[in-house]
């Protein structure tokens, strides 16, 4: 796992850089994102860890993956992340992960994870920008994905992809470790 401090300066300069590029002062990042400006000086000093949840919006706003905001390193055109250096985004009560483990911009973000659940834990994802897909391959246990109002139960081997601009909750209802590989697919900005 990649040092949490390198991690927290990469966001931090990055977060800062795009929003420089992109002409945005911190209020219209804070107004595009529905994150604070106060929480965006946080992140572009280094002084806080904000949730996923925060870090999406903002990358959303930029029009930029989560990988592009956590990129420590300027890589060449084949970039090769050590499992080692995979991010851990989420951590759920029971010691579930959602790890980050590798992102591109393909017109726009394009981001690949890992995410393992321990039985009873869950994971609410607001919505992303119209025309996110995502994309689910449950690897082990079963998957209950709450979508809208409808609950989908997708098992072991199975794939699933949805419409990702409407809230959705990732759920292990089952009594073993819930594993799956999940694709984001965000357009590029307007």
């Amino acid at each position: 796992m990649p040092d949490p401090d390198l991690v927290s300066r990469a966001l931090a300069r990055n977060v800062k850089r795009l929003r420089t590029e992109r002409g945005h002062t911190l209020d219209a990042l804070a107004a595009r994102s529905g994150v604070s400006r106060g929480m965006i000086v946080q992140i572009e000093q280094g002084r806080t860890n904000p949730s996923v949840a925060t870090v999406v919006r903002i990358g959303d706003a930029l029009g930029v993956s989560i990988a592009t905001l956590l990129d420590y390193e300027e890589g060449p055109d084949v970039r090769i992340v050590p499992g080692d250096q995979a991010v851990p985004l989420w951590t759920g009560p029971e010691g579930g992960t959602g790890t980050l483990l590798h992102g591109i911009e393909a017109p726009g973000p394009l981001e690949l994870w890992d995410w393992r659940m321990a039985p009873g834990e869950e994971y609410s994802a607001e919505p992303h920008p119209a025309g996110t897909v995502e994309i689910l391959r449950v690897d082990e246990g079963e998957l209950t994905l709450v979508h809208g109002e409808r609950l989908h139960a997708v098992p072991a081997g199975s794939t699933v992809s949805f419409d990702a601009s409407h809230a959705h909750v990732y759920r292990n209802a089952g009594e073993r470790e819930l594993r799956l590989t999940m694709v984001v697919s965000v357009p590029p900005p307007r």
